[in-house]
């Protein structure tokens, strides 16, 4: 494995990278949807990580009307009253999270990473990421967060992970990546950043989705990153 080069910061996703909510969001869209009879599947709910709140009641709206024929529209305030009401059930479980909700490898490679130097950034494209933070007490190894209510283009636009080079004041090239998402790959890869995707190589298909390196999980990047460091 070849080391990196030149890298002044590591940026990592939040949301199945260092914690694992997805099942916090499914709960609370799955909620939502049985409220409203919008048909909802465990298919619609993977194609939901690493997508704005927005685009995933897009998706599961998309997906209801073509597997299952929901034929009912919304307006725009009503949209907006669905999406507000998922993140009120989403918000009221975020005082489940716990440090022991951290992913197994996380800490530990945050730690190595602050030990040689490095600095370490959260880019997550939650607006509820700074809550997830506190309750997993990480904020003192952070030297910048960017969250959902300061970026205007969602992953895959490049935007969050750039924002957050802008805090710390480094070149892009300067940066890594650390993701779970295609999106979020394809964004790293879009701002000229080393990319790092977490999860099996089927989840990263096209060609500007494939991340630099790839590890099946935090405790498998954790096990390799004296190799990589």
């Amino acid at each position: 494995m070849k080391k990196l080069k030149n890298i002044k910061a590591v940026i990592f996703d939040l949301d199945g990278v260092i914690t694992e909510t997805s099942d916090l969001h499914t709960r609370a869209w799955k909620k939502m949807a049985d409220e409203e009879n919008i048909p909802f599947d465990e298919k619609t709910a993977d194609k939901l990580r690493g997508v704005s709140r927005r685009r995933s009641l897009e998706i599961i709206l998309e997906e209801a009307k073509n597997k299952y024929g929901f034929e009912k529209t919304y307006t725009k305030e009503e949209f907006n009253k669905l999406m507000t009401r998922k993140n009120g059930y989403y918000r009221d479980s975020l005082s489940t999270i716990t440090p022991d909700n951290t992913l197994d490898g996380a800490k530990e490679i945050m730690d190595f990473i602050k030990s040689r130097g490095y600095k370490i950034a959260i880019g997550s494209s939650s607006k509820n990421a700074e809550a997830v933070i506190k309750n997993l007490k990480i904020e003192d190894q952070l030297d910048a967060v960017v969250n959902g209510t300061e970026i205007t283009h969602s992953k895959p636009h490049p935007e969050i992970f750039q924002s957050v080079a802008d805090k710390m004041g480094l070149a892009y090239e300067h940066c890594v990546v650390v993701e779970d998402a295609a999106a979020g790959v394809e964004s790293a890869n879009a701002g000229g950043m080393v990319s790092i995707g977490i999860g099996p190589q089927e989840r990263f298909k096209q060609e500007n989705e494939k991340p630099d390196f790839r590890f099946n999980d935090m405790s498998d990047f954790n096990s390799k990153k004296e190799e990589l460091f």
